[in-house]
């Protein structure tokens, strides 16, 4: 495995040299910092952003990386969208529209368990569309186990649901996951319009098929009393609504964001400038009418609520991945990509072979480490990989490298609900379930998610082969 993933997410970072200290071979160097700090992030015994820097920092020391090409290997593209929406939703957060929408939901269908368990799933799926999947259940996992607790049932079906949601959901769009928004800032070629059209119509094909087990193992069996369910019913989803003022700026100026995403790229607009212009904007109307102290402590406490963590996460690996890409792992791997087309001459088949194949390993890869990492790994390889067989004489058109593009997306995307360790958003509602007395076990999730993960996989196999090769 660790083979595969001995590959580069960030573009070129210019034409240095690697010069390793002691004269070591540069792959094997710039290989044992990448594995180990994956063994290290997989082992959850320190904080994963900080492991990320340390491995980026060991890349320039030792010699693999020189500043200039750890700097020019980050995308910043990805930073700056990921930083942007992180702005805009911490201060739409303050207006308590995010509560009001779960607790709207639970009073639809009459406080019904399993009623409940559906709607926090929909609400979950769309604002992982729309916001990404990361906010979302950050968002969503403290109101839920708020109102399991009230009405006294357990809320591992829940947060269950809600992850696999929360992944199926962001993998409609190009910010619903991080996957998505290192596919679309990597890929030249793909637009934010891409993902509405080519792999946004699977994810309602997946989320009710995932929909149906979740029924099988829990939902026959969710149970409420009456009075639990009455004072779920009587919760006041107005009363959550703390700034109506904040909520009509928030939701205006998200609603330009997801304009510019939509029209920007026609016009040379990437996604980090809509996204940080918003938030720019956001944090402007969010302090009009008050004081320069206020201002100054608004907009310090607007950017602690960014998920810095996240962020210098993003930072560290880029210039990891980055270290391998100057050791030449992209062109030796690429190469073994190459290799899985030998004998066959016709586009259309390889195109197939090379698209089967990266969504398969994605999703079994993104099981098994978080898909961030991961994807990061894999889209410079695959560009390598084009370039290899263009090398050959076989060039792929347009249409036949987007199909591969869907393939990396819906495996990575999908392929995080494998595990507990699968997706970012995974980890971030099993803290909340610690925190809350009610831990979710690695074994016991994995007994349930995995065959439902091979299950979507399966889906998205079909409407590939047959929408797109």
């Amino acid at each position: 495995m660790l083979s595969m993933l001995l590959q580069h997410g960030a573009p070129a970072a210019g034409g240095h040299e690697p010069h390793v200290i002691f004269g070591l071979d540069p792959l094997l160097v710039a290989g044992i910092i990448f594995g180990l700090t994956y063994a290290v992030i997989m082992a959850e015994r320190f904080n994963r952003a900080v492991v990320a820097m340390l491995g980026g920092g060991a890349m320039i020391l030792v010699g693999v990386h020189t500043q200039e090409t750890a700097i020019m290997g980050i995308d910043w593209n990805t930073i700056g969208l990921l930083t942007g929406m992180m702005i805009i939703v911490a201060i739409t957060r303050r207006s308590g529209v995010f509560q009001y929408l779960a607790i709207w939901s639970a009073k639809k269908v009459k406080a019904s368990p399993w009623g409940i368990l559906v709607m926090l799933c929909i609400v979950t799926a769309v604002l992982s569309a729309m916001l990404d999947n990361v906010t979302t259940v950050l968002l969503i996992a403290p109101v839920t186990l708020l109102i399991t607790e009230e009405m006294d049932i357990k809320p591992y079906p829940f947060l269950f649901a809600e992850i696999m949601f929360s992944n199926i959901g962001g993998t409609a769009t190009l910010i619903g996951d991080p996957p998505n928004i290192l596919i679309g800032s990597l890929v030249d070629t793909i637009t934010f319009n891409h993902f509405l059209t080519e792999i946004a119509p699977i994810v309602p094909v997946v989320f009710v098929a995932t929909l149906v087990p979740i029924w099988l193992v829990w939902g026959r069996k969710l149970k409420a009393t009456p009075e639990a369910r009455q004072r779920v019913m009587d919760f006041s989803e107005k009363e959550s609504i703390k700034d109506v003022p904040l909520l009509k700026k928030s939701l205006a100026v998200l609603s330009l964001v997801l304009v510019g995403f939509v029209f920007g790229h026609p016009a040379g607009l990437e996604p980090a400038t809509v996204a940080m212009f918003g938030a720019a904007l956001l944090l402007l109307l969010d302090n009009l009418g008050k004081t320069v102290e206020e201002k100054s402590e608004n907009v310090h406490h607007t950017s602690g609520e960014v998920e810095w963590v996240t962020i210098f996460f993003f930072v560290g690996l880029f210039v990891i991945v980055g270290g391998l890409e100057q050791a030449g792992a992209l062109n030796l791997l690429a190469g073994q990509v190459v290799g899985l087309t030998e004998g066959i001459e016709s586009t259309s088949e390889i195109t197939s072979v090379l698209a089967i194949s990266i969504m398969w390993v994605s999703a079994l890869a993104s099981s098994i480490v978080d898909n961030i990492p991961f994807v990061a790994t894999m889209i410079p390889t695959i560009h390598a990989t084009f370039d290899q067989l263009t090398a050959n004489g076989t060039e792929l058109t347009l249409d036949q490298q987007h199909s591969i593009w869907w393939s990396l997306s819906l495996g990575a995307c999908l392929g995080g609900n494998g595990s507990l360790i699968g997706a970012s958003a995974n980890l971030i509602v099993a803290g909340f379930a610690e925190r809350a007395g009610h831990p979710i076990k690695f074994v016991t999730f994995l007994k349930s998610a995995f065959p439902m993960m091979i299950m979507s996989i399966m889906i998205a196999n079909l409407y590939v082969y047959l929408r797109f090769l």
